[in-house]
């Protein structure tokens, strides 16, 4: 593993860092096991068999395109219960399958709140095959494979713009992360692998593979693994207390019911678990890399700043950046818990029943425990940083020492014969600032 130049992530251009060979040993000793425990994890635990499908026409009914050609309103039968209600006669013409081009009609139902059906939408209708005598077409949903491809693609090119070729590198980083989602950690959670065990196998290796593939193998980027790693570990070491002592039985939501039915092997409370490891991950990652970049940037501009001073200035920068973190966290899982928090308040239940129910407890233990590891993350990663950079041999281009305004001690000049009779002609006061300087 190449630790000696910042070739990746180097703000200043190639060649700028070099750490010295100490310094390069010490950090592959301190990352070698890790990358060899992922690679056995990741052995051992490799699913073999593609998990079994849920069979049924309503778990995984037919999936057929069309385009709506007419729409039409109409009443809709009385449902008891319900208010009385608009429906939509829906014709479509079939645009694959072996009826593609033949025209069919469905039923479904219309409310003002969502959006209605009309001509020209193209959808996915499902086929029922229930009644031998005749196919019964139903609405499934809005075909999205366009407006979503060309988000994708606006955010790579806005990626790739600004970043250029460490952009790139880093969606190839996104990529191979969801690869390793895809075909490792859930085909082995589906295995009746231990969740937290291929979670934590899983999220190391998401882990090495974006890091390095965004910021580049040096000893900055390792710096920064070293510190999620440490936070993570904390992190787990929380989870599994809390996750325990609060006693979740991983039946929440309808999703957790339905795996549990339909693929009973499947560790429910062990997965709450592999849920909070992996969510963490996400803005460890963020945390530990900035504070990483924050120390070898006060130390360019500072060179003769020891491991102390250099503690010090990133802290007061990553205390601003937890600051803002914490409450990210706390929206995200807010935003996307809020139709759950919705149907609580209709419920009028009080606010303490409410947030120690299972479904919400568990959000409110992902958000406080992962909060926990980002704000360790930030202390043990700017002093890993500190004691790492200070102890580098630094090498900086002409142009990054013309902005600083300094020049590094290994790259002073002789200092020029003095002019004792000439310093003797200079005003007083300029005589101070030419020694104090």
């Amino acid at each position: 593993m190449g630790l000696g130049h910042s070739h990746g992530h180097s703000h200043g251009g190639e060649g700028e860092y070099r750490a010295s060979p100490k310094v390069r040993r010490a950090l592959l000793i301190a990352v070698a096991p890790f990358v060899v425990a992922t690679l056995i994890g990741l052995v051992v635990l490799w699913p073999g068999e593609p998990p079994q499908r849920i069979e049924g026409d309503f778990a995984n009914p037919e999936r057929i395109g069309a385009t709506v050609v007419g729409v039409e309103g109409v009443d809709c039968d009385q449902i008891p219960g319900q208010e009385t209600s608009r429906c939509a006669q829906v014709t479509a013409r079939l645009d694959e399958g072996t009826d593609e081009g033949q025209e069919i009609s469905f039923e479904t139902a219309e409310t003002t709140q969502a959006r209605q059906i009309t001509d020209g939408d193209e959808i996915y209708v499902g086929r029922s095959l229930n009644d031998p005598n005749e196919d019964r077409y139903f609405f499934l949903d809005y075909q999205r494979n366009l407006p979503l491809l060309a988000l994708g693609i606006l955010f790579a090119l806005v990626v790739v713009a600004l970043s250029g070729l460490r952009g790139f590198a880093a969606l190839v980083g996104l990529a191979l992360s969801l690869v390793v989602l895809l075909a490792f950690v859930l085909p082995a959670i589906l295995e009746g692998k231990s969740p937290i065990a291929v979670a934590a196998v899983g999220s190391a290796s998401i882990m090495f593979a974006a890091l390095y593939m965004a910021h580049g193998i040096n000893v900055r980027t390792t710096t920064a693994i070293l510190g999620t790693l440490v936070s993570l570990l904390l992190t787990c070491l929380l989870a599994a207390f809390f996750l325990e002592w609060v006693s979740f039985t991983g039946f929440g939501s309808e999703e957790a019911v339905f795996i549990q039915v339909s693929a009973s092997q499947v560790n429910i409370q062990g997965l709450v678990f592999a849920g909070v490891i992996i969510g963490t991950l996400g803005v460890l990652d963020d945390v530990t890399v900035t504070q990483a970049s924050a120390v070898w940037e006060i130390h360019y501009a500072n060179p003769r700043y020891s491991a102390r001073q250099l503690y010090s200035s990133a802290l007061r920068i990553g205390r601003d950046h937890i600051a803002s973190t914490v409450n990210t966290l706390v929206l995200a899982y807010a935003g996307a818990s809020l139709p759950l928090l919705i149907l609580f308040t209709l419920a009028d239940l009080p606010l303490t029943q409410t947030l120690t129910s299972e479904v919400i407890g568990q959000e409110v233990v992902r958000t406080l425990v992962g909060s926990i590891g980002l704000v360790a993350s930030v202390p043990i990663t700017t002093g890993l940083a500190a004691l790492v950079v200070s102890r580098d041999e630094v090498r900086v281009s002409a142009r990054r020492r013309k902005e600083a305004g300094d020049r590094l001690p290994d790259e002073a000049t002789k200092p020029e014969p003095r002019d004792e009779t000439a310093s003797f002609k200079r005003p007083r006061a300029e005589r101070m600032f030419r020694d104090d300087t």
